[in-house]
């Protein structure tokens, strides 16, 4: 406890941690309530899924050669692997459901309305990110379903106006789904994508603490 204190006052710790966590909630029963902490549960899903990407990622071997008897490994010889890759898998899922119902609660009690619209902003790339992080980290196993589940998805690219076909390459690494696909999916997995979400999702946070968390709306009688 005394370690905390002296952290906490040489850092201001704690003061940060009640502005983001110890806040009202200014919902008048129950139900509404948990509504509100949606944000703060997807906030939760993804540190665990860092954590446990990290621990992935030391036995992980981006490439086709390796990448799908790195996974095979984690699972059967790594210790607790099979526990870890679960949490990541499923973690994922929640993630993107988590982050979707705390979006459409924010629309449907009118959170988005000023002086909100940059944090509701920030809450729609932040779903947009989430939803990056799926579908680049489904190919990392590379297996016949990642596989074929990627290809499906860079052909859809393609068919984008102007510039879908640029972008199916620019993603693909070259003309067909191979090593440099893999290779581009794990990079942007583990480096691009976690740097802009931690952006965003601090700018976010900032925005949520300056404006405080809105009422819900008032029913008519």
């Amino acid at each position: 406890m005394k370690i905390w204190e002296w952290f906490a006052e040489r850092t201001g710790a704690a003061r940060v941690w009640e502005a983001l966590f110890l806040r009202h909630v200014p919902a008048p029963g129950a139900r509404a309530g948990w509504l509100y902490t949606l944000g703060s549960a997807t906030l939760l899903v993804f540190t665990v899924q860092i954590v446990t990407g990290c621990l992935l990622a030391m036995n992980y071997v981006p490439s086709p050669d390796h990448a799908y008897d790195s996974i095979r490994y984690i699972e059967a010889k790594v210790y607790l692997g099979a526990f870890v890759r679960g949490l990541h898998h499923w973690g994922s899922s929640f993630m993107v459901v988590l982050a979707t119902a705390h979006l459409l609660r924010t629309f449907f009690s009118g959170a988005f309305k000023y002086p909100r619209e940059v944090t509701w902003i920030s809450g729609v790339v932040l779903l947009v990110l989430t939803m990056a992080f799926s579908f680049t980290g489904y190919l990392l196993p590379w297996d016949q379903k990642a596989y074929w589940a990627t290809a499906v998805g860079t052909n859809m690219a393609a068919t984008a106006p102007f510039l879908g076909r640029a972008f199916q390459k620019l993603m693909l690494g070259g003309e067909q789904l191979g090593a440099a696909t893999l290779s581009r999916f794990y990079a942007v997995h583990v480096l691009l994508l976690p740097g802009a979400i931690l952006v965003t999702l601090g700018a976010h946070l900032f925005l949520v603490v300056w404006h405080g968390i809105t009422a819900p709306p008032a029913r008519e009688t």
